[in-house]
């Protein structure tokens, strides 16, 4: 109810709710008092079939009395909980609240098992039976998702076990990069570049970076275009962990292969994200997990 901008809904739940169980007890309370015509056998002379007929008699007190106390219950249940619109409850209440408590209570009961690691290195962390079976729920539940169950990725998702890092691959990075998360961003550079023609002989001049297969004519022709690429992957295309910029001789492409690709990114830009995980996973947690992901292309402890 936190939530609302106008007071209306607030009062507008408030009011649906009192009415309704007012409208219970009216209808209890002259269900009670209503009096049918009934003959003198006590039926209020409907027949069905010939023989069945419907008798006025009062509803069972044990009927009525689980009524009124249903009612009884949402009355006070309503006083110690949120349920008219933006009262919070006597008891103040809330599922984040409990969530929260849940959490922390979670944390403290694994605390424990997560404090052997504290003085630990990355290198030693990776290599241990407990931590690299932790570390691979970690990561089955959490970056799985997207890197897949191999941590191989995929068009658009890193590949983990390559020792191709954007933002670099040291355990300190890897920690900044769950704590923070990432946002990778591309902008389109078509108008910078030239012609389209000039865009298509600047995809050659990239592919020839790394010896993929390309027109060489072309590729010199776009050399020079590559100034307006130069500022973030570098003049050589050795690319920049400080932004996050590919390195463009390593023949590994995170988001499609060949000129068409190079050609659509280069136009259209792109932007890629990685979720922040420090809302999710404890600092302790995130040691184990980053040394797990150290390990697939450093020690092979994780594979």
């Amino acid at each position: 109810m936190s939530d609302f901008t106008s007071n209306f809904w607030s009062v507008y739940v408030t009011a649906v709710t009192v009415i309704g169980i007012a409208a219970c007890l009216f209808l209890l309370w002259f269900s009670g008092k209503a009096k049918a015509m009934t003959a003198h056998d006590n039926t209020t002379g409907h027949v069905w079939d010939g023989d069945l007929r419907e008798m006025n008699n009062p509803l069972p007190r044990w009927w009525v009395g689980l009524f009124v106390i249903t009612i009884v219950f949402a009355a006070i249940y309503l006083a110690f909980y949120p349920g008219l619109g933006a009262s919070a409850g006597k008891l103040g209440w809330t599922s984040t609240g409990q969530l929260q408590a849940e959490i922390a209570k979670g944390e403290a009961d694994i605390a424990p098992i997560y404090a052997r690691f504290d003085a630990m290195s990355a290198e030693d962390i990776a290599k241990d039976p407990q931590s690299h079976a932790i570390g691979e729920r970690l990561f089955m539940n959490n970056c799985s998702q997207c890197h897949g169950s191999d941590a191989r990725g995929s068009k658009g998702f890193p590949n983990l076990t390559d020792a191709d890092w954007l933002h670099g691959g040291s355990p300190e990075k890897i920690i900044e990069t769950l704590n923070q998360g990432r946002i990778g961003q591309m902008p389109p550079m078509a108008a910078a570049v030239g012609s389209g023609d000039d865009v298509k002989n600047l995809a050659n001049y990239v592919l020839s970076l790394s010896g993929s297969p390309h027109d060489s004519v072309r590729a010199n022709l776009g050399k020079s275009k590559f100034a307006a690429c130069a500022a973030c992957h570098g003049s050589n295309g050795k690319g920049n962990p400080a932004l996050g910029a590919p390195n463009l001789t390593d023949d590994i492409w995170l988001h499609g292969y060949g000129e068409s690709a190079i050609i659509n990114i280069v136009t259209n830009g792109k932007v890629n994200q990685m979720p922040a995980q420090a809302q999710k996973l404890s600092p302790a947690q995130i040691k184990v997990l980053s040394s797990y992901v150290w390990g697939f292309s450093n020690t092979g402890a994780a594979k």
